[in-house]
């Protein structure tokens, strides 16, 4: 009581308590040590697949706690609609045009881990960045981002050139061809008319061999030997790739070793969660960084046992139930080494989930809310609005929502940013420091312009016209949806970027995202009167983005996504590529 009564009669040490009362809960930003970082990217997960995003069917608790303890992004959206040119981009804070990871082909992702494209060396990774400021830096799970360049051995491409100490997963990506009982998904349409030649090549042969048996055509055996030898040719040029696709993509590395070839995909999910909560196990008393580059949801959907049938949306719901408890397993291993306070937490997706990845009657792609179009679709928003939720207590405001357009690209600087790095300053940045953002000192991002493209070819544009709240997309390019109304390109199985399957508009298509965010109803000149001006602002600002850019080698091209058996991983003798290192320990 005594004390009570000294505190009141001094004013300054009155004005002291009442201070320290009224202080903000946060911490001030020049008291910010540097924190870990636990960076978690699914695989093809759709917005509407998530609960905090709305759906009430899929059971996700895990990432519904990290938004209810941190900050949730409505409006976070993904460099690129496919998984190679959006991890380059998430890397870098780089639109994968600038990098070369865009293509102007319908190949659009790295196809093998022998070939030659890949991210490229004279890129600067957000992990590049924190491994010169003093971090442990590991990557777990999905790469896609390229091997090798010129030799088997040389890993031009290898996530330990950029930047990462630490790497244990696939190189490449899950594919259906890596579960031996699942149809084959890599390349399918093209494989089936290789299949169609080699037939036709065969049966024209055998024709002739018969034809001479009986006399009925005049040939010689030297011209008959010289067609059979180019039907086993044939046949032996395209088979040795994409007739061993589960040995040449489907393997598990431990940093530069391959570790299994082919996986064993019934142990996949384990391991990769065993070396997460390993590496932060081992790296609790430094500052780290654990990038978990989740398998799940892409096809064929490895599931364990302990979640088949227990969702409500069949094998797919089973696969991001199971996504959603190895997040929880992840978090409570930060809690229990005592790192939730010094741990900044993202969750996002990759992409927008697949539509058209449809299998005898199952849907095995995602679902992507309200939102228009998905997987490979550039402009659409549900190709390219993902999740985006940060978790950071005491720094970061729980149980926000910010409906500001932010981009995946945006995690580079943000990252270097509280690591204590600086961002290369001899390159185009696209990316932008989310923190004032995040913590509530910034009413806007600092994006006013996002460029969405489909390839190298620029679909749509958005425009956030920050006085008034009005978020403007304009298409200057859409797929063309078949059957006609059916919100994907279900014939295809993938939506094209250009050629016969894309529609061009000129005037282009424009939306208000906050007040159609489904894209509904286009506007027009007669029903906007801000029409022209905003596609002339946006057509301004489309001139200004092209002279930023600058000639790259293209890293998509036909002859870098080739199978070039010279640059094949492999873990014994090439071609008798076969090991099970995890089995053998």
């Amino acid at each position: 009581a005594s004390f009570l009564l000294l505190c009141f009669r001094s004013p300054l040490l009155t004005s002291l308590i009442f201070g320290l009362l009224l202080q903000a809960p946060f911490t001030q930003l020049s008291t910010i040590t540097r924190p870990n970082f636990v960076l978690l990217l699914a695989d093809d997960l759709g917005i509407g697949d998530v609960g905090c995003y709305g759906n009430d069917t899929v059971r996700t608790p895990n990432i519904d706690r990290l938004a209810k303890e941190g900050v949730k992004l409505t409006q976070h959206i993904a460099a690129a609609p496919l998984c190679t040119p959006s991890r380059a981009a998430f890397l870098t804070g780089r639109y994968p045009i600038r990098s070369g990871m865009d293509a102007t082909n319908n190949y659009r992702v790295i196809f093998w881990n022998a070939g030659s494209g890949g991210l490229p060396p004279n890129e600067t990774t957000f992990a590049k960045i924190l491994q010169q400021q003093g971090y442990s830096t590991g990557l777990i799970g999905k790469w896609h981002q390229g091997v090798n360049c010129e030799s088997r051995n040389d890993h031009c491409h290898h996530p330990l050139k950029h930047g990462f100490d630490y790497f244990y997963g696939m190189p490449f990506t899950l594919i259906s061809d890596c579960q031996p009982t699942e149809t084959p998904e890599m390349d399918r349409g093209f494989r089936r008319k290789l299949w169609f030649s080699t037939q036709m090549i065969g049966l024209i042969t055998l024709t002739a061999v018969l034809g001479r048996l009986t006399g009925l055509i005049s040939v010689h055996w030297k011209t008959l030997a010289c067609l059979a030898g180019f039907t086993l040719l044939f046949f032996v040029s395209w088979f040795s790739s994409y007739g061993f696709v589960r040995y040449w993509n489907c393997i598990m590395m431990r940093n530069h070793g391959i570790t299994e070839q082919p996986m064993v995909t019934d142990r996949t999910t384990s391991l990769i969660l065993r070396e997460s909560i390993s590496f932060i196990e081992r790296n609790k008393h430094k500052p780290f960084l654990l990038f978990l580059s989740f398998l799940h949801s892409h096809t064929p959907l490895l599931t364990t046992e302990k979640f088949l049938g227990k969702s409500r949306h069949g094998l797919y719901g089973d696969n991001v139930e199971e996504m959603d408890w190895m997040v929880g397993q992840v978090l409570d291993a930060i809690d229990k080494e005592g790192l939730k306070d010094t741990t900044l937490v993202y969750f996002a997706s990759d992409h927008g989930g697949w539509l058209e990845r449809q299998e005898g009657g199952r849907q095995l792609g995602g679902w992507n809310g309200i939102y228009r179009g998905g997987k490979a679709m550039g402009g659409w928003e549900g190709g390219i609005r993902v999740p985006g939720i940060f978790r950071w207590p005491g720094v970061l405001p729980a149980g926000t929502v910010i409906d500001e357009p932010t981009s995946l690209m945006d995690i580079y600087p943000t990252v270097a940013h509280l690591a204590g790095g600086a961002v290369p300053q001899d390159r185009v940045i696209d990316g932008r420091d989310l923190l004032p953002l995040l913590r509530g000192m910034v009413a806007h991002s600092e994006h006013e312009f996002l460029f969405h493209y489909c390839g190298v070819h620029l679909h749509a544009v958005r425009w956030h016209q920050k006085d008034t709240g009005a978020v403007w997309k304009a298409h200057y390019v859409t797929p063309i949806f078949s059957p006609p109304g059916a919100g994907g390109c279900y014939d295809r199985g993938f939506c094209p970027c250009f050629g016969e399957g894309v529609t061009h508009h000129d005037p282009p298509l424009l939306f208000e995202l906050s007040q159609d965010p489904s894209e509904a109803k286009p506007l027009s000149a007669d029903t906007e009167p801000l029409f022209d001006t905003v596609i002339r602002k946006i057509g301004r600002a489309i001139e200004e983005h092209r002279r930023t850019l600058t000639p790259v080698p293209e890293q998509l091209s036909v002859s870098n996504v080739v199978w070039k058996p010279w640059l094949q991983p492999c873990c014994g003798t090439f071609p008798f590529c076969w090991c099970d290192k995890e089995g053998d320990n």
